[in-house]
Formats: C-alpha cells, structure tokens, sequence
C-alpha cells in the first residue's frame, strides 16, 4: 500500500530532506483543507437547498471542523503515531466507499429536468455519470469481497 512515508521517501530522494518535509507538509495542510471546505460546501447546499435547513455561517463552520479535528486529536493522544496512520486508512477507506453515495444522487438530481429545467445533463453526461458511479460501486464490492474473503494482495 502507498503511504505518505513512500511519498517523503521519494520527495527528499529529488529535493533533499529539507525541502521535502516543507512540500510534503504544504501538500498535506492543502489537501485537508480542500477536503474541509468542499465537505462543508456540499453540505451546506444539501442543507438549504434540499433539506431547507439553514445553520448559521459560523456555526455550521464550528461544527464542521470540530467533527473533522476531535477525532483525530482523540486517537493522537491515545494511540499516538501508529493510531493516527490506522486511522488515515480507514478515513480513505470510509471516502472511497461513500463516493458511490455522492456521485448516484448527484447524476440522479442532475439528470431530472423537472429539479433541473434548461441546466439538466446532456443524455452523453447521464450515460457517463451513471457508467462512473456504477465502475465506483462495483470497484467499491470487489473491494469488500477481497477484503473480507482474504483473496487481496497484501
């Protein structure tokens, strides 16, 4: 499995350790926060588009990174580095498996002309979403069936 150890491993290997651990940490801090604020984007027009409930900027940003960093400083302290590293795996493992949940919802809405009217897909997009969010899910299946059989490469 390719992990961030791999990634300094080759970015001090080109560009010397200090420059590497600069970058990396960089990468690391962009990556979280686009994740933050996309999350907290999608939510909020869930919210208040479908669900019309509307939070306060403040608040709905309080509560969006609390449930973000709690966790992760728990599982620090408690577990220090090794239960930091188990719990990324499973963050990544949690993201891939919802992304079917995202993208099948997502091509369904766009796809409705009556939700939709004169911005709804093309027929070549909804062919393409649908056959993207189908590749996610069955990935996703094959995924949990190596998983829980034992038939994975290790």
């Amino acid at each position: 499995m390719f992990s961030g150890r791999y990634t300094y491993k080759l970015l001090s290997s080109l560009l010397g350790t200090g420059m590497a651990s600069v970058l990396f940490a960089v990468a690391l801090l962009a990556s979280g926060q686009n994740s933050t604020l996309t999350g907290t984007l999608a939510g909020q027009v869930v919210m208040e588009g479908f669900l019309r409930l509307r939070v306060p900027p403040v608040i709905r940003r309080l509560l969006t990174r609390l449930l973000a960093i709690v966790p992760a400083v728990i599982v620090t302290a408690l577990l220090g580095e090794s239960g930091t590293a188990r719990l990324l795996i499973l963050s990544q493992v949690i993201l891939s498996m919802q992304l079917s949940f995202a993208v099948i919802p997502l091509v369904m809405f766009t796809s409705d002309k009556a939700k939709m009217g004169e911005f709804v897909n093309r027929r070549w997009v909804q062919i393409g979403g649908w056959a993207l969010g189908g590749v996610i899910a069955l990935l996703n299946g094959f995924l949990l069936w190596q998983t829980f059989t034992g038939s994975g490469a290790s």
